[in-house]
């Protein structure tokens, strides 16, 4: 029997081809890819709604590696979806052995996406990927050259789709068809195209050499202020924001709490000085409810220990804010 292993991305598209390839009697894998920048939440959730298994890939430090440094550069934000393509793509042609299945699916649909899904793009991807001989894009293979799979018979292109450009009424008609109906928005799933994030990254990879997974988890909390080379500063936005980032703390960070009011946790990043302290505090009295008083009290202390220092300061300006945020 032909078997495929469809690159499930979570997305509708995905589960898609892996539909149209399932319809032809062919028995379709999963393949889902987990990374410090996207999870397989939504791929888990696909692949039930068209009863394929399903296998997670943690690809995160590989994954990392690349993100640094591109060799197809980044889209509009700090999304290297060429390289990341082709990366999964070769994770995917290396496990054909494994689970003796014939060739690979994509989601890709031609001219979706303007950078990462024209034609040039798309065939820089397949070379890069070392397996180009074994990718399918079940949804646009019509407007491509027949695969090998295509000539050999695996798969009956007649069967195969047509679908180019940004407009997802087809999907859509296909989703309702074929009774799909919980799948996420288009723009969901991967930190790397969120402009907010991809600033707060920037400013990580370029401040510091050697990172660690804590260091991109803190990147999903709060506001972030650069204040020095060697300090930042986050403003947590609510209590389960703060609840929640303490996981990824450590010894070294310094917490500020407002004593007499209730707000924001901050927490500073790194080797701050007396300045980067006093700015905490102010950025501290500025997201509490006493952020008009004359003077607020700042209590704070290292993480896990006793915040036994204070600081009297008043709440820090718009102005100040402005200068040091990222986002």
């Amino acid at each position: 029997m032909t078997k495929a292993l469809a690159m499930m991305s979570g997305g509708l598209d995905s589960v898609l081809a892996a539909k149209l390839i399932k319809d032809q009697g062919i028995e379709v894998i999963g393949i889902c890819f987990k990374s410090y920048f996207f999870g397989p939440e939504n791929a888990i959730r696909m692949a039930k709604q068209i009863d394929v298994p399903l296998e997670v890939v943690d690809f995160s430090e590989e994954h990392f590696e690349m993100v640094k440094n591109p060799k197809h550069g980044y889209g509009k934000n700090i999304n290297p979806c060429i390289d990341c393509h082709a990366l999964m793509m070769n994770y995917s042609g290396k496990m054909l052995e494994k689970y003796e299945a014939d060739f690979i699916i994509t989601g890709e649909v031609l001219n979706q996406r303007p950078m990462s899904q024209n034609k040039s793009s798309l065939d820089v991807v397949k070379k890069e990927s070392g397996f180009s001989e074994k990718i399918l894009r079940p949804l646009c293979a019509k407007n491509l050259a027949p695969t090998k799979m295509e000539l050999e018979g695996l798969v009956n292109r007649e069967n195969l789709m047509d679908i180019s450009g940004r407009s997802r009424k087809v999907q859509m008609e296909l989703a309702e068809k074929w009774e799909i109906k919980d799948y996420p928005s288009p723009a969901g799933g991967c930190k790397l195209t969120e402009p907010n994030y991809s600033k707060r990254l920037r400013d990580l990879l370029d401040k510091k050499e050697n990172i660690v997974k804590n260091d991109l988890e803190v990147l999903r909390f709060g506001r972030h202020f650069r204040v020095s080379e060697k300090a930042k500063i986050i403003s947590t936005r609510t209590a389960e924001e703060a609840q929640e980032i303490k996981q990824y703390l450590s010894k070294n960070d310094m917490i500020f709490l407002a004593k007499n009011f209730n707000g924001s946790m901050v927490i500073i990043l790194g080797e701050p000085n007396e300045e980067d302290i006093e700015f905490a505090a102010k950025i501290t009295g500025r997201y509490c409810k006493g952020k008009n008083e004359e003077k607020i009290e700042i209590k704070y202390g290292y993480f896990k220990q006793p915040l036994d220092k204070c600081l009297e300061v008043k709440a820090a300006t718009e102005e100040e804010l402005s200068k040091y945020i990222l986002s």
